[in-house]
C-alpha cells in the first residue's frame, strides 16, 4: 500500500511539476488591442497590424520566447477580456488608474500622456467654447471619464460615445459632433497630415500607459522585468523616436524604471 501511495504521489507532484513549467514556459500570449488606435496598434495599407505596441508586445514576447495571437476588441472590451482569461494580455494606450487597479494589474508604465481636445476646421477654439457643444469620446476611457465629471464645468449639450477614434472622426469632420476629446499622443499623430482637423486644447491630466493583466497575474510579473531590460537597453527610446519622431523627454516614464503600480 505504501509503495502505491508513494507512486501515485511521485505521479501527482510530477504532474504538477508539469504545469507549472507550462505556465511559466507560456509559448503564446494571446493579446488583445483596439486596433485603429494610432499609432499605437493599427492596420498599414496591406492590412498588417503595426504600431508602438504592437512592435512592444513583440519584443517583450521574443524574450519570454512566446508567440503573439494579437485580437482585435474594442476598447471597452478588453477589461472583462483580460479578467476573463480571454487574453494574456490588453493594450490600447491604457491608463493606469486607482480604480482599475482594484480588479486588474499593469505592468510599469512606459508612455506619460494627457488629454486633449480636437475640432475640425471652424471648429470650437478652445474648451470654453464647447459650451452647449457636442463631444465625442471613447467608451469607457479616460476622456470618456474626464468628459463627464466636467460636463457641467463647460456646459457640454451632449457626450456622444464612440468604440474607436475612426468613427469619431468621421462624426467629427462630417459636423456630427464638435469635439472629440482623447489621447494627445494619439490624435498629434492623427492629424499631423489632416489640415481640416486640429488639436485646440491639451487638457493636463497626467496620466501614464501601461499593458493590462488580469488581477495579480504571475505574467505582469515577468513583462515587468523584461520593460526593466527593455528600458535600460535603449530599445523603449528607439521605439519612441521610431513611433513619434522625436527622442523621449528624460525622466519619462519611457526611458526610467519604475515599480509595477498598485493601489495606495
Amino acid at each position: 500500500m505504501r509503495g502505491n501511495r508513494m507512486r501515485r504521489l511521485g505521479l501527482a507532484l510530477a504532474l504538477l511539476a508539469g504545469s507549472v513549467g507550462a505556465a511559466v514556459a507560456q509559448d503564446k500570449l494571446t493579446v488583445g488591442a483596439n486596433i485603429g488606435n494610432v499609432p499605437w496598434e493599427f492596420q498599414d495599407d496591406s492590412g498588417k497590424f503595426v504600431g508602438f505596441e504592437i512592435d512592444l508586445v513583440a519584443a517583450i514576447a521574443e524574450r519570454l520566447g512566446a508567440e503573439v495571437e494579437t485580437v482585435n476588441i474594442p476598447f471597452n472590451g478588453l477589461f472583462s477580456a483580460v479578467q476573463s482569461g480571454r487574453i494574456d494580455i490588453a493594450t490600447s494606450s491604457i491608463t493606469i488608474t486607482d480604480e482599475r487597479l482594484k480588479s486588474v494589474s499593469f505592468a510599469q508604465p512606459y508612455h506619460d500622456s494627457d488629454q486633449s481636445l480636437t475640432v475640425a476646421e471652424g471648429g470650437p477654439a478652445s474648451l470654453d467654447e464647447m459650451k452647449g457643444k457636442v463631444v465625442g469620446v471613447d467608451t469607457g476611457s479616460t476622456g470618456d471619464m474626464w468628459a463627464s465629471a466636467q460636463q457641467g464645468t463647460y456646459g457640454f449639450a451632449e457626450i456622444r460615445r464612440y468604440e474607436g477614434l475612426a468613427p469619431a472622426m468621421l462624426d467629427l469632420t462630417a459636423g456630427r459632433i464638435d469635439g472629440y476629446v482623447s489621447d494627445i499622443p494619439a490624435l498629434l499623430y492623427y492629424v499631423k497630415d489632416k489640415p481640416n482637423l486640429k488639436v485646440v486644447a491639451r487638457i493636463e491630466t497626467g496620466e501614464k500607459y501601461s499593458m493590462m493583466f488580469a488581477k495579480d497575474a504571475e505574467l505582469a510579473t515577468r513583462v515587468n522585468t523584461v520593460l526593466d531590460e527593455l528600458k535600460t537597453s535603449g530599445f523603449m527610446a528607439e521605439l519612441h523616436e521610431k513611433w513619434f519622431g522625436v527622442a523621449p523627454d528624460a525622466g519619462s516614464s519611457t526611458v526610467t524604471v519604475l515599480p509595477m503600480p498598485s493601489l495606495n
